[in-house]
């Protein structure tokens, strides 16, 4: 779970989608509680935020394309309002699809399959 999880590339689970959005709402806030205080204490802390926040948007834009990858779809579907949340709630396409092997292992393979007479 979390290989690469800044790439763009592959597929992952809802689980782990998921856990992407609890610690990305996890961060969101104490990001905002760290602007909150800093700014009390010294002002050129506030000049890190950007890049905390850049790191953020970027780990969970990877991890919805990948999520998107999963069911089957392009990640530039994750631009459509509401999205994201519905990748939550669709299954994973069955089997090895044009972005990768399925993360459940649930017909990868093809071979044994063949073997058995189920393909």
């Amino acid at each position: 779970m979390f290989k690469n999880p800044f790439s763009f590339r592959g597929r992952i689970r809802r689980t782990e989608y998921g856990l992407s959005l609890i610690i990305y709402t996890m961060g969101a806030f104490m990001m905002f509680m760290m602007v909150f205080v800093l700014s009390k204490i010294n002002v050129w802390f506030l000049g890190l935020i950007p890049f905390a926040f850049l790191a953020a948007v970027w780990f969970q834009f990877a991890q919805a394309v990948k999520r998107s990858h999963d069911i089957g779809n392009s990640g530039w579907l994750i631009l459509i309002p509401f999205y994201s949340w519905l990748l939550l709630f669709v299954n994973s396409q069955f089997g090895e699809n044009k972005y990768g092997p399925n993360p459940k292992n649930d017909g990868n393979n093809t071979a044994e399959m063949d073997q058995i007479g189920l393909s």
